[in-house]
């Protein structure tokens, strides 16, 4: 733990230089991992066994996704067909109806050699 004169010359002991470079080079970590999947196709599956497949195009602090040129594909009773997908466009996923995320690995490959 360092400790930070301040102006009026009392030493401030609460500055932990370690934990601060720690959490921002995980946030920074983090963050370019979030980059590195913009544009990259995404399956999402959803609370209400509806699945969506997209571009990423961002996310926010809720986990919250914005998905573009996105479908909806229904949960299909029958386990050979899925039936038609259904064109959205740009969507909206809210966070807490996320259960979870693939990165379409076609999506993956591609852009390696772009």
């Amino acid at each position: 733990m360092a400790a930070v004169k301040e102006e009026n010359g009392e030493l401030d002991k609460t500055v932990s230089i370690g934990e601060h470079s720690e959490v921002d080079s995980s946030y920074s970590l983090t963050r370019q991992k979030l980059e590195n999947l913009l544009n990259k196709s995404m399956r999402i599956r959803m609370t209400d066994g509806r699945t969506l497949v997209g571009l990423f195009l961002c996310t926010d602090r809720d986990c919250n996704v914005i998905l573009g040129s996105a479908q909806e594909f229904l949960k299909s009773t029958d386990s050979f067909s899925q039936g038609e997908p259904r064109v959205l466009g740009l969507a909206m996923i809210p966070g807490h109806h996320v259960v979870s995320i693939e990165v379409e690995s076609e999506s993956l490959v591609t852009s390696q050699y772009l």
